[in-house]
C-alpha cells in the first residue's frame, strides 16, 4: 500500500455520498460504546486519519475468531476490510501465500514500524523453543515478538490469545500461553471469548484506528465498554434468579418457562462480556436465550471448569445460591407487606384529610 487514504477518501473514490459516510461514523460511534457527543470527533478522525495498517497473525487456535470477525454486521466485515482499515497480512483472508506473502509481512513491519495495529489470534507455544507452532518456516513465538515489538498496539483476539485457550488445558504439553508476556512494552488490548462477539472485535480495532489510543481498560486489560458488565447483570432471566426460581433440568417446567439456568451450570455471575447486550448474529440471540447456560468462555480457564452443566458452588462473596434465593424470596415478601401497609396508611390519611375538608 503506497498511498494511505483516509476513510473519507475511500468513500469519495467509490462515489459514495457524504450522508452514507456520516451514517457510518454514527454507527461506528455507537459500536465503540461511545456517547453521541463523540460523533463529531469520529467524523473528524475518519476524514483526516489515513486508514490504519493492520497485521493479523495466527498462533495455536482454530480460526474461530476470524470466522466470528467475518460475520460482523455493524459494520460489515467486508466494509471494514475494504473501506475502513488496510489489512496487509492475514492467513485466512489474504489471497497471497508462501514466500512472497511472508516477505510482504516483513516489508510491512519495516515500512510502518510503530504505526500498524497487530491483531493476534491464538496462543503462543513456549515449550521446546516453540517448535509445536510454526508459521512461515519459523516458530510463531519469534514472529509474535518481532511483530509486537514494532507495532503501535496489540489486540489479543480470543481466549487463546488472552490466556492460552484450550491448548493450555492440563497437562498443556506444548506450553501454550497468552501473548501479553511476549509483547514487550507495546500496549495489549485483551478481547477474550471463544470466540469474541463479531461487533466487539470490529469495535475495538476501529477505536484504535480512529483515535490512535487504546480504549479504557479494566484491570485485566479488557475494554470496559464491552467487558464492564457480567452476563448476570444484563441477563433477561435475572428476575428469576432474584426470586429464587431455577430450572433443575433442561426439560422441566422451569426450563420451558424461561427460569434461571444457574443450577444447570450457568457461569453468568462470574463472566464479563457483552452477550446480553449485543448478542450474536446481529442481535438475534445468545446461548442463554436459546436455553443453554453460559459456559464463561471469556474467562481465563473456563475449559477446566467441567462438567459445564454443574452449577458453580457459590455466587461470588454472597454464598450459596439456595440461601440467596430464599433470602430474596423472604425479602420480596417483606417488601410487598411493607408496601401494602404503607398503602393502607396513606389511604387512611388521605380519607381523613378529605373528611376534615368536608
Amino acid at each position: 500500500m503506497d498511498k494511505r487514504e483516509s476513510m473519507w477518501d475511500v468513500y469519495l473514490r467509490k462515489g459514495m455520498s457524504r450522508r452514507s459516510f456520516v451514517k457510518s461514523c454514527v454507527a461506528l460511534t455507537s459500536l465503540m460504546g461511545l456517547s453521541t457527543d463523540h460523533v463529531s470527533k469520529v467524523v473528524e478522525a475518519a476524514e483526516k486519519k489515513p486508514l490504519p495498517v493492520v497485521v493479523w497473525i495466527h498462533g495455536h487456535e482454530c480460526t474461530g475468531c476470524d470466522e466470528s470477525f467475518i460475520r460482523s454486521g455493524a459494520p460489515l466485515a467486508s466494509d471494514l476490510v475494504l473501506s475502513q482499515i488496510a489489512l496487509e497480512y492475514d492467513h485466512l483472508l489474504s489471497a497471497a501465500s508462501g514466500e512472497p506473502f511472508e516477505a510482504h509481512l516483513e516489508e510491512t513491519i519495516k515500512k510502518y514500524k510503530g504505526q500498524y495495529i497487530l491483531c493476534v489470534e491464538g496462543a503462543v507455544c513456549t515449550k521446546d523453543n516453540g517448535v509445536y507452532c510454526m508459521s512461515g518456516g519459523k516458530p510463531f513465538i519469534e514472529t509474535l515478538q518481532h511483530a509486537a515489538h514494532n507495532a503501535a498496539a496489540v489486540i489479543a483476539y480470543g481466549t487463546c490469545a488472552v490466556s492460552g485457550g484450550i491448548q493450555a488445558a492440563k497437562p498443556n504439553p506444548t506450553g501454550s500461553a497468552g501473548i501479553a508476556h511476549f509483547a514487550g512494552k507495546t500496549p495489549v488490548i485483551n478481547v477474550p471469548g471463544c470466540p469474541p462477539i463479531p461487533e466487539v472485535m470490529t469495535g475495538v480495532v476501529m477505536h484504535v484506528a480512529l483515535f490512535g489510543t487504546v480504549p479504557p481498560l479494566d484491570n485485566e486489560g479488557r475494554p470496559k465498554q464491552f467487558y464492564g458488565n457480567r452476563i448476570h447483570d444484563t441477563c433477561y432471566r435475572r428476575p428469576f434468579f432474584d426470586a429464587g426460581m431455577f430450572a433443575e433440568r433442561f426439560d422441566d417446567a422451569g426450563a420451558k418457562a424461561g427460569w434461571c439456568l444457574y443450577k444447570l451450570g450457568c457461569r453468568g455471575p462470574e463472566t464479563y462480556n457483552s452477550c446480553g447486550n449485543l448478542r450474536w448474529f446481529q442481535g438475534m440471540s445468545y446461548p442463554i436465550q436459546s436455553g443453554a447456560p453460559c459456559i464463561g468462555c471469556s474467562n481465563a480457564h473456563f475449559w477446566e471448569e467441567d462438567p459445564m452443566t454443574t452449577r458453580m458452588p457459590e455466587y461470588g462473596p454472597l454464598g450459596n445460591v439456595d440461601k440467596i434465593g430464599a433470602a430474596m424470596a423472604v425479602g420480596t415478601a417483606a417488601g410487598v407487606a411493607v408496601h401494602g401497609a404503607m398503602s393502607v396508611i396513606q389511604k387512611q390519611k388521605r380519607e381523613a384529610e378529605e373528611h376534615e375538608k368536608e
